[in-house]
């Protein structure tokens, strides 16, 4: 796990190592443990070393094959790398290290890229230069769990982990993509490649990006396909997914420092930790919990510690906890934005501080991060489309749904009311689905399919890339077994019916009762049947028994009581940073709205807040650790 940013001069002008050297160095924090350049003529390597396998400073990064024709610098792990050594050697390849990126290397110089990429297990964003061919290769896994950002000049074409090493470059200049600010505030995450930062993107998930003097070519290798499941007894489908469970932990296992794991009161990541605990003695697991003096209401139920010391005591782990409270996002908030820099999704500053307190003690944490997309997890999303008439009836419900924070004519206020972009909006939410030729709209299962299919490319994107962000802010490897290649292979195979336990009983329930929100919500919530059969008998009754909740603070009732002064004086002051790009008098209403009760603006008040910290990082300069 590391930090990557280099570029190529389209000119043929030398690279600067110094400026290459700035750009690695904006990314200390991804890797403590060891800084690596390379140049060759235009091309500029920059490497941060956080080191998990071969700790040896032969394993040290830019590595080069034998003969220097190829060089790497990777960001991620290899869960198969032994496998993949193993068929390497079988092809005459002899290793200098035991490192995966050596596997890497010598994957692509046997197999070729393409077939490389395809064969990876893990996580990865890396580039390749070919110095005989003067070719740059750059690659992202087939989830996007690693992030690589991009940023094209006439000049040149750079690339990083991180946006921040781009604004270490002295041509880079910080401007804000109206397009992408809109998209955020209609669905509180963006699901186009591009970032708030103009001219700076995104390499798609499962992409290959191929530079030289012929220009770019782009390939993808990989997307989800839920189109063709497979028929299967629930006997058998829960025997699978318990073996394919069992084998994608201990597959992750892999590693030459310790391994912890977050720990929730749910499902997933005590999934995660009862079967880590089989070959880890002792784990370190880690919850974040909250002061909960002055909640209220459903907000009240957020502390998950209870519910995570039993699993502890169950498994027999080494448990530490952080306690959250209301003045917490305060001290937070200015770090949290400053590692994100590409806002998504809600809340995220627990997850900054659990990330801060696992650090303490290990170098690589285990997340359950993607069992809610791949298995059912979110069924009241589900009903609300699955009656749908046709994939036109879908897409306008789903759409729906997906605005998380502004209607149309909310965005005109807030905007401004030449932001007419209601057709823009939502031709980029049907945009999703462009690449999914294969999927169907015709009956309640291809809905259904249709929603896991977009909830992987979007939300668990996001979800993807805050715990990328802020884990590496604090020098700590986050890994997702639930993203294990023959795991998710299965779960895309696997029928509705086996992932929301209740569908048979939905199917007979009238349409117009199924468009009742407090009925969808509360009387069906069954998801990830399969993976609650298949761990009946290692979790406790009480947590397969346990109502679904999401890692969420309790802002909406902190907003009201604690955060009240603080929420008046980044939002309501009259020298708003954010105040060229958004309308003062929206904000004001949305604010007033909340602190008086009368709407719950929980999402909206953590996006205007992140927006406007946002601004103050990235277009004023404040410093984000400068208290």
């Amino acid at each position: 796990m590391c930090g990557i940013a280099g570029f190529l001069n389209r000119n043929d002008a030398p690279a600067d190592p110094a400026i290459v050297v700035a750009m690695r160095d904006a990314l200390a924090h991804r890797g403590p443990d060891g800084a690596g350049l390379h140049v060759d003529g235009p091309l500029g390597f920059g490497h941060r070393r956080l080191s998990i396998i071969d700790l040896r400073a032969i394993a040290n990064q830019p590595m080069h094959s034998p003969d220097r024709r190829w060089t790497i610098i990777f960001n991620g792990e290899i869960y198969n790398f032994r496998e993949l050594r193993a068929e390497l050697e079988r092809e005459g390849w002899s290793f200098r290290t035991l490192s995966d990126t050596e596997v890497l290397i010598a994957g692509c110089v046997i197999w070729g890229v393409r077939k490389l990429a395809r064969k990876i297990d893990g996580m990865a964003a890396f580039a390749l230069w070919d110095a005989r061919e003067k070719r740059l290769h750059l690659v992202r896994d087939r989830f996007g769990v690693k992030p690589l950002y991009l940023w094209r000049t006439p000049e040149r074409i750079a690339f990083a982990s991180e946006i921040k090493a781009f604004m270490a470059h002295p041509d880079f200049r910080v401007r804000v993509n109206d397009s992408a600010l809109r998209e955020y505030f209609t669905f509180q995450n963006l699901f186009r490649a591009h970032t708030l930062f103009q001219g700076v993107e995104q390499l798609p998930a499962a992409t290959i990006l191929t530079i030289d003097r012929d220009g770019e070519r782009r390939e993808t290798y990989w997307d989800y396909d839920f189109s063709h499941s497979e028929p299967i007894g629930t006997e058998e489908a829960v025997e699978t997914l318990e073996t394919l469970m069992k084998q994608a932990v201990e597959r992750q296992l892999v590693a030459d420092v310790p391994v912890g794991a977050y720990l929730s009161g749910g499902m997933d990541s005590g999934t995660l930790v009862a079967l880590a605990s089989q070959h880890v003695p002792r784990m370190q697991t880690f919850t974040a919990g909250f002061e909960m003096s002055r909640v209220q209401g459903t907000e009240a139920g957020f502390d998950e510690r209870r519910d995570a010391e039993l699993m502890a005591y169950c498994y027999k782990t080494e448990h530490y906890e952080q306690v959250i409270n209301a003045g917490d996002i305060r001290w937070s908030l200015p770090r949290v934005v400053w590692h994100l820099e590409d806002l998504r999704l809600g809340m995220s500053y627990p997850n900054y501080y659990i990330a801060r307190l696992a650090s303490k003690f290990v170098k690589v944490c285990l997340s359950g991060a993607g069992g809610d997309e791949l298995f059912g997890g979110y069924p009241w999303r589900y009903y609300r489309v699955f009656r749908s008439l046709d994939q036109d009836d879908y897409l306008s419900n789903y759409y729906g749904f997906w605005q998380r924070l502004t209607t149309a004519e909310e965005r005109k206020r807030l905007f401004g009311a030449s932001a007419d972009d209601e057709a823009e909006m939502f031709d980029v939410f049907r945009s999703v689905y462009a690449d999914a030729p294969r999927l169907s709209f015709e009956t309640p299962e291809d809905h259904i399919s249709a929603s896991l299919y977009f909830e992987c490319r979007t939300f668990l994107s996001g979800l993807l890339l805050v715990g990328d962000k802020l884990s590496m802010a604090n020098g700590l490897e986050e890994r997702f077994p639930f993203l294990d290649n023959a795991l998710v292979d299965f779960a895309m195979r696997l029928p509705a019916r086996h992932k929301l336990s209740d569908l048979e009983h939905m199917l007979t329930v009238d349409e117009d009762a199924v468009r009742k929100k407090l009925l969808a919500e509360d009387s069906f919530a069954g998801g990830k049947s399969c993976l609650r059969q298949a761990m009946t008998h290692v979790l406790p009754p009480e947590i397969m028994e346990r109502r679904k909740q999401g890692f969420s603070s309790p802002e909406a009732s902190w907003y009201r009581g604690d955060n009240a002064d603080y929420v008046r004086d980044m939002l309501l002051g009259t020298d708003l940073a954010s105040s060229a790009y958004l309308d003062a008098d929206f904000i004001h209403t949305a604010v007033e709205e909340h602190l008086s009760g009368r709407k719950n603006n929980r999402l909206l008040l953590w996006s205007l807040l992140s927006f406007e910290q946002w601004c103050r990082c990235f277009i004023n300069g404040e410093k984000p650790y400068a208290s």
